[in-house]
């Protein structure tokens, strides 16, 4: 689960240009903009990552204008991204230590942007257990993850900002899911269009094994179709082999993309040596989608060349994203 909410230490504080009442701190590979003076380097502090919802409290109010909504903002040229409380907003009893996951206590939640109506469709249960749901770690509390694997062979992929659709098919059952929830088939349901128009379940089930794809579906009607596309498409950055609970490699991935006629997500970097710094990394996922010149890309995904089981922070697979900071700022994310 992520850390929304966890006491944190100022690693660093800088003066901002023509600033005389805020600085920039640096804490974990998150830089954000503090009261000058609130903090000290080696302070602890209550660090609330961007994504966060606060409760209605009153010291929390602040944030109320922008729905309770922490996000990236820009402040005298500076990149905000998360904001950083004082210990005291701790109520009584908390045992104080870095790096304590302190998201349900202070009640804070995760914001979750609307389902389009042609995507939300009818349920028929939670995701499977049988596969990994679609989510990616921010490469900002990854430091260690860096530290240990630099050089490592990679791809990096462009993140595509649409939404999460996984299809599979295991002991003879075809299902399409969001990424959440399992989905009824409706006629009106995207994903399910999709599924059918490409011949999805056939294709599967003609695989002889238990297996899934999951990608981003993009265009009309979804997070006001920011490439500028007619009609709907499913782009795919996973497949899962159930029976062996194993992603493909990057070989096998590509392979079987190309056997079943359908899209990968566009290749960044085929041979990326990881590099060990998030500025750098930061830097990298500033560009324009490869599929609209014109449109800001989200950021990038990084995944090894050949799979592998990753048991710190990143929960088991060897997988993170980075988010293009231009693209949160132009689209108030």
């Amino acid at each position: 689960m992520r850390k929304l909410a966890s006491i944190q230490r100022i690693k660093n504080i800088e003066p901002i240009v023509g600033a005389d009442s805020i600085e920039k701190a640096t804490l974990l590979g998150w830089q954000l903009v503090i009261r000058k003076g609130e903090f000290a380097i080696g302070d602890l502090c209550v660090y609330c990552e961007i994504d966060s919802v606060m409760p209605d409290k009153p010291e929390f109010e602040f944030v109320k204008t922008r729905s309770n909504r922490i996000k990236t903002v820009r402040l005298r040229g500076q990149i905000s991204q998360g904001i950083c409380f004082p210990l005291n907003i701790l109520p009584e009893g908390v045992n104080v230590e870095e790096g304590l996951d302190v998201t349900e206590v202070i009640g804070v939640t995760k914001y979750e942007p609307p389902i389009p109506a042609n995507l939300a469709g009818t349920v028929l249960g939670g995701f499977p257990s049988f596969m990994p749901k679609t989510d990616e770690t921010r490469v900002q509390v990854l430091q260690e993850v860096l530290n240990e694997h630099e050089g490592l062979s990679c791809y990096v992929t462009e993140k595509l900002d649409g939404s999460s659709a996984t299809f599979y098919f295991n002991e003879g059952v075809f299902g399409v899911c969001s990424r959440n929830l399992e989905l009824a088939f409706t006629e009106s349901n995207s994903m399910w269009r999709f599924a059918q128009e490409n011949k999805l379940e056939e294709k599967l089930k003609a695989l002889n094994r238990n297996i899934c794809l999951q990608g981003e579906i993009i265009g009309e009607g979804i997070q006001k179709n920011k490439y500028k596309l007619g009609g709907q498409v499913v782009y795919f950055f996973n497949a899962f082999n159930i029976d062996e609970y194993r992603y493909f490699s990057r070989s096998e991935f590509g392979e079987l993309l190309e056997s079943l006629r359908l899209k990968m997500v566009p290749v960044v970097d085929e041979a990326y040596k990881l590099e060990n710094s998030i500025e750098r990394l930061v830097e990298k996922s500033k560009m324009k989608s490869a599929l609209n010149n014109d449109t800001i890309a989200e950021g990038i995904v990084i995944r090894p060349v050949d799979e592998m089981i990753e048991k710190n922070v990143l929960q088991g697979r060897f997988s993170f994203k980075v988010i293009n900071p231009d693209f949160l700022i132009k689209y108030d994310e």
